[in-house]
């Protein structure tokens, strides 16, 4: 940081004159050394979202949209198509009859089911119906394409982290040649292999995603009402799991974590930081979060999110059950990750 000693003539024609060779004194860097990032919080309705979804179906059919998909960005983002520095947020609409092609990128990419029934996705060859509340895992580079063979439109939430790719300028995707992917695997092979607590004899621990595509609200939310009822809340949290790669025991996917917490009703949360970013979707109840000082009244489907460092505090009027992602893998494996309760 500059001071008074930095500002004499010479100094000053000293910097002048290196930067001709792309050079900077750190004595006169402006870069923050704090925690946290110019990510604001920020509250995204469903009962704003989801008109503004059906209306773009009326304007921009699947085929010219590919993803017919609306991108949740951070105010002091626009443009960029993130809801935070490391993360990706979209809400993506199917309606009966449509495909969405098939094609794979570098990004990991995650699904959180909002609203709707008769929806598929379809991930290295197996296929798998979509139910609200259900996570949805697909690894990068795999083929994936989805469909919607039912009767009403169909919402869910897209998590990605595509802003680590585009970091290290590692994004690449392909199209597959036909508007699907050829089915080798019967529905339900991955909860087979690795939903029942049991893996394959042969499976060796990795550091990748989770091989398991689908997990289904009813069992998420059966095993949060058994941890509500028989161990204390956390202070902040209330009842929260963590979803698990069965292979390896830690996160879905090296770079982003999942979540899902039940807050009784009249839970009162403590504030609660971290420097990991947070994306939220509210499966069911209604409350109000406090981030950084800003007060949301949330209500089922509506999203908010929470910057790096912003105090977070959660209070309940009615039983809440929500689900969220972060980068805390990421700042993990980097050893950044900093987190405390508050006051």
């Amino acid at each position: 940081m500059s001071n008074d000693a930095t500002q004499t003539p010479e100094l000053q024609a000293f910097s002048k004159n290196i930067r001709g060779l792309e050079l900077s004194p750190l004595w006169e860097r402006t870069v923050s050394q704090k925690p946290g990032t110019p990510c604001v919080p920020y509250h995204w309705r469903w009962e704003e979202l989801e008109p503004l979804l059906l209306k773009s179906c009326d304007l921009i059919d699947k085929k010219n949209a590919e993803r017919r998909v609306l991108m949740l960005e951070n105010p002091v983002l626009r443009g960029q198509s993130f809801i935070a520095n490391t993360l990706f947020t979209g809400l993506q609409i199917i309606m009966p009859g449509e495909v969405a092609a098939a094609h794979r990128h570098t990004p990991n990419a995650l699904r959180f089911v909002v609203k709707g029934e008769g929806a598929y996705t379809a991930v290295a060859g197996e296929r798998a119906m979509m139910h609200p509340g259900d996570f949805i895992v697909t690894p990068n580079w795999s083929w994936h394409d989805h469909g919607n063979i039912g009767h009403g439109p169909v919402v869910w939430m897209d998590g990605l982290d595509s802003a680590f790719t585009r970091f290290f300028g590692a994004t690449f995707r392909e199209d597959y040649p036909s508007e699907t992917q050829p089915l080798y695997l019967p529905e339900g092979a991955s909860a087979a292999s690795y939903g029942s607590s049991l893996l394959p004899v042969d499976i060796k621990p990795g550091e990748g995603p989770s091989p398991l595509l689908r997990y289904p609200y009813e069992r998420t939310r059966e095993a949060l009402a058994h941890l509500a009822q028989n161990q204390p809340l956390h202070a902040a949290h209330g009842a929260m799991l963590r979803y698990a790669n069965p292979a390896n025991g830690k996160y879905p996917f090296p770079t982003m974590a999942a979540f899902m917490r039940l807050l009784p009703k009249g839970f009162a949360g403590k504030k609660y930081r971290s420097t990991e970013n947070t994306v939220f979707n509210v499966a069911e109840g209604a409350g109000r979060v406090v981030i950084a000082g800003e007060a949301f009244d949330f209500n089922p489907h509506d999203i908010f999110v929470a910057p790096s460092w912003c105090e977070t505090a959660f209070s309940a009027r009615e039983e809440c059950v929500i689900f969220s992602y972060s980068d805390r893998p990421a700042q993990e494996a980097t050893g950044f990750l900093r987190e405390e309760l508050v006051g």
